[in-house]
């Protein structure tokens, strides 16, 4: 599948998520990469799933990679803008739950991200 760059939205970063995507292994920040610009083309990758409990329009990426989990939280609610809100390792060896304090994170990023679209949208 084929990706047009001259046709994709663009893509702001909420507070420290690209800095925190940008310490993961190389193998995972390509694999996200490529799937935020996906998701950048109005496409949906492979890894991408909608991220339950905050809202509708909140998607993220997982990627598994030496025993380790990876997640990247976006928004796509806000028209032709794609927000990246969060970028983290799972430390949790248990379960699937994404642990509260990072919920609560997405969901103030989610605010901030709402502000920043009011201010700046889409051109």
């Amino acid at each position: 599948m084929s990706i047009k760059k001259d046709a994709l939205k663009p893509c702001r970063w909420v507070g420290s998520a690209q800095k925190d995507l940008q310490g993961f292994p190389e193998r995972v920040k390509k694999d996200i990469g490529t799937a935020l610009m996906f998701a950048q083309a109005g496409q949906k990758a492979g890894s991408a799933k909608p991220f339950k409990g905050v809202g509708s329009g909140v998607w993220e990426i997982v990627d598994d990679h030496d025993g380790d989990t990876y997640r990247c939280v976006y928004l796509l609610r806000l028209k032709e803008v794609v927000y990246v809100l969060h970028a983290f390792q799972k430390k949790s060896k248990t379960g699937k739950k994404t642990p509260p304090k990072d919920i609560e994170m997405i969901k103030s990023r989610i605010k901030l991200a709402e502000d920043d679209y009011k201010k700046r949208p889409a051109t």
